[in-house]
């Protein structure tokens, strides 16, 4: 076995938001104080840091970002024994993962591609054009989506809170790739088109 062989394995998986944490303080807060929810919805996201770092070997630097947003407005929710600070950790979480992958995408490498290649970085991926489309909507997406946690944050229930920070989301993502596997179809579709117009030398 060689050395490189011996070394954990390193996930390439991380969280863009913390969903378990979020489930604990709903569940928490509709039968204990806000100050027991909180307890609870910080103490979970400390176990699922160092779950990440036991079993990927690391934390990714998101997760690291994640985790110590929920630490700080979790600290000001108890101070202020009132639960918003905490629920807008996924509407920050949103805007933060959107200008990181926005910055990516400007560097001239998005996330995803650099995601994809390390991942798997012999086998070929999709077209530039297809994933710069991609990240570029998903930019979008996840800043309006931030925009909405943080109204129902704000202005509505924890119930209706944590049905979009959780299975909400996956309803969203799920109709976003669906959109954007159309939109993928099309662009491709164009460019084909273009490339049979374009003149051919003759021999």
């Amino acid at each position: 076995m060689t050395a490189s062989e011996a070394k954990p394995k390193k996930s390439n998986h991380f969280f863009l938001i913390s969903f378990l944490p979020a489930i604990l303080y709903w569940y928490l807060e509709s039968q204990y104080p806000v100050k027991t929810a909180l307890i609870g919805g910080i103490a979970l996201s400390v176990a699922e840091i160092l779950f990440e770092r036991f079993y990927s070997g690391r934390v990714h630097q998101l997760s690291k970002f994640n985790f110590f947003l929920i630490i700080a407005l979790g600290g000001f929710s108890l101070m202020e024994e009132n639960g918003i600070w905490f629920k807008l950790q996924p509407s920050l979480s949103l805007w933060a993962v959107a200008v990181y992958m926005g910055l990516k995408l400007r560097s001239g490498k998005g996330f995803f591609k650099e995601m994809m290649e390390e991942m798997r970085p012999d086998a070929p991926g999709p077209p530039d054009f297809i994933m710069k489309s991609m990240e570029r909507n998903m930019v979008i997406m996840f800043g309006l989506y931030g925009v909405l946690m943080g109204v129902l944050a704000l202005w509505f229930s924890t119930s209706i809170w944590v049905f979009f920070k959780t299975a909400g989301l996956f309803v969203v993502m799920g109709i976003f790739m669906v959109i954007q596997m159309l939109l993928n179809k099309r662009a491709i579709k164009r460019v084909k088109e273009e490339a049979q117009k374009l003149p051919t030398n003759g021999i």
